[in-house]
């Protein structure tokens, strides 16, 4: 039995990671592998970006325990090219393949001052800031992007024709949390839609269509509707270029090929992903480049502020901030979200 310590919704990040881990031990995963998707998961929730949180737990072990996720823990490496590398998941655990791509592109951006390693045959790897995060960490300017089941229409369509791919880039900040833009290309994430469903709240009429094209704050309606881009055409032009980069250039799935995470359990997902690391020193001196985007940052943060605004924020702050304070205060999880991870734990033969 794995103990619970929670105060008013919030819980321990270290309870939480060592239950997390263990549900994925108990369906066959090593301890190394458990444990770098329960940081993953938990990561998310710490950040308060609950979609891509211990959320998904249910769904991760419902897909393993039917065979259209894998128990491998490693991509097998089918280019290794200089700068480039193409590998194929074969369906594991997007975490454990999206780490080993992008250390594969940061080691490849030492020796090159770029590399790009694509993934086919892919699974759902979490918040794309991890990635990006750990190229940051190397002295790297990091990209990380996915594609996902059509859940958009072209600009004038009515049938989903591209996912809601997400992109995230990552610039190393000196002494600070890097700047990491982490964002889906639609309005919003099909997981947050998921979340309020779940807890039986309305969504804002500009995340999502019904199935007839028209918006709608019903959640359960969005889930069989369509997604909205952000910003229209941009947000749909830059979602298709990233098919691109990650299914068509992968040899992968694109389009209508890439499945659903919460269709039938038993078909691979058969998404891809694309990682991009640039070695910030290959570029010139790194002092000069710290320098500079500490500057950048400057005049950003410190830029003349709209009437009521009290605060500006680089890209990434507002989540860094919220992760200092849940490691602090532990992190807040939904009761819906909690009972569920009980309610598979125990399916596994895991107590909490």
């Amino acid at each position: 039995m794995i103990g619970l310590a929670a105060q008013g919704g919030r819980v321990s990040a270290d309870w939480l990671r060592e239950a997390v881990g263990a549900v994925f031990q108990a369906v066959g995963f090593s301890e190394t592998a458990a444990r770098t998707v329960a940081d993953s998961l938990v990561e998310a929730d710490l950040r308060g970006v609950t979609s891509h949180g211990v959320m998904l737990v249910p769904m991760y072990v419902d897909r393993v325990r039917a065979g259209s996720v894998s128990r491998k823990e490693q991509a097998d490496v089918l280019v290794d090219l200089g700068a480039i590398a193409v590998l194929d998941a074969g369906d594991a655990l997007g975490q454990l393949t999206g780490d080993q791509a992008m250390a594969m592109a940061i080691v490849k951006a030492k020796a090159y001052g770029i590399g790009a390693v694509t993934v086919r045959g892919a699974f759902h790897f979490g918040g794309a800031f991890r990635y990006v995060e750990s190229a940051a960490a190397q002295g790297c300017i990091g990209i990380a992007a996915a594609n996902t089941r059509p859940l958009m229409p072209a600009v004038g369509g009515a049938k989903p024709v591209v996912g809601n791919n997400p992109l995230a880039v990552g610039v190393p900040l000196s002494g600070r949390p890097p700047v990491v833009l982490d964002m889906a290309l639609s309005e919003a994430a099909l997981g947050k839609i998921r979340l309020a469903a779940a807890e039986g709240r309305e969504i804002p009429p500009t995340w999502a269509s019904d199935a007839e094209g028209k918006p709608t704050t019903d959640p359960r309606a969005a889930i069989a509707g369509m997604l909205l881009p952000a910003a229209g055409h941009k947000g749909f032009g830059l979602a298709l270029i990233i098919d691109v980069l990650t299914g068509v250039l992968s040899g992968g799935a694109f389009g209508q090929s890439v499945r659903g995470l919460y269709a039938d359990v038993s078909v691979p997902n058969d998404c891809a992903h694309f990682f991009l690391a640039l070695d910030v020193a290959a570029f010139g001196d790194p002092a000069g480049f710290a320098e500079r985007i500490a500057r950048l940052a400057v005049e950003v943060t410190g830029s003349p502020m709209a009437p009521g605004v009290e605060r500006l924020y680089l890209p990434g702050q507002i989540e860094a901030e919220r992760r200092a304070a849940a490691v602090k205060d532990g992190v807040q999880i939904e009761a819906s979200v909690l009972d569920a991870l009980r309610r598979t734990a125990s399916e596994v033969g895991v107590t909490l």
